[in-house]
């Protein structure tokens, strides 16, 4: 192994020896908590070194939150892709279930994607690509329905020029882009899936849901219906 192969593969490993770290700290105290100088003794190391590697709070932050996205993408883009393509949805299903079972699984993760803002951390654009995979995949499976001819449940009969404008990001994530009608039921179904992951998960469902288990597996029907998917 040659000496630049070694210092990369060495600094490789602190680094991920520095998002453990943090992943722990996050857990233990919250993202408003986060502390370089925190993390850098819990590794024995004084501050410095690991201001080499994330220069501040906000760069560590920003690390944990697109490791996040993208082992969520990851887990969403696996299951869906192991159902029949011409299975719409079954393949709806497969990313519906995988956003609930890694959100459960990754609590912590979870919350510093889609819960409350930290106070003085805006995410840099670095971190909007890993955040459109999952929602892609999604998306993905509507796309699907149209290019079949499907069409989502009865709505306003027409899109207003406002709102088609307002969504064309939304309808331009896929390739086709998704119809008018199709981008505010797409946005509707997958707010509708973190809406309710965020309230079982945070508590809110509490005494209110009696089975987490079958009520999920009904919204996640009662979507796939609005959505056309059969």
């Amino acid at each position: 192994m040659t000496a630049q192969t070694a210092r990369a593969t060495a600094r490789a490993e602190l680094t991920r020896d520095i998002l453990a770290s943090a992943a722990a700290q996050l857990a233990e105290t919250g993202p408003a908590a986060l502390s370089v100088r925190a993390v850098a003794r819990d590794l024995g190391m004084a501050s410095s070194a690991v201001y080499r590697y994330f220069p501040s709070r906000d760069a560590l932050l920003t690390a944990l939150l697109v490791d996040a996205f993208d082992d969520l993408g990851a887990a969403v883009e696996d299951a869906e892709a192991r159902v029949r393509r011409g299975d719409l949805r079954r393949r709806w299903r497969a990313a519906a279930h995988a956003v609930r079972d890694w959100a459960r699984e990754h609590p912590h993760e979870y919350a510093l994607a889609y819960g409350s803002p930290v106070p003085g951390y805006a995410a840099p654009t670095d971190t909007v690509e890993p955040a459109m995979r999952a929602a892609r995949v999604v998306l993905g499976v509507v796309a699907d329905a149209q290019a079949a001819g499907r069409s989502p449940a009865a709505g306003p009969s027409r899109v207003a020029r406002g709102e088609k404008a307002a969504l064309e990001p939304v309808a331009s994530l896929v390739d086709p882009p998704l119809s008018p009608a199709y981008a505010v039921r797409g946005l509707m179904a997958w707010s509708a899936l973190l809406g309710h992951v965020s309230l079982e998960l945070f508590g809110h469902l509490h005494n209110g849901v009696l089975d987490y288990d079958e009520h999920f597996a009904t919204l996640v029907d009662q979507l796939a219906a609005d959505l056309g998917l059969r």
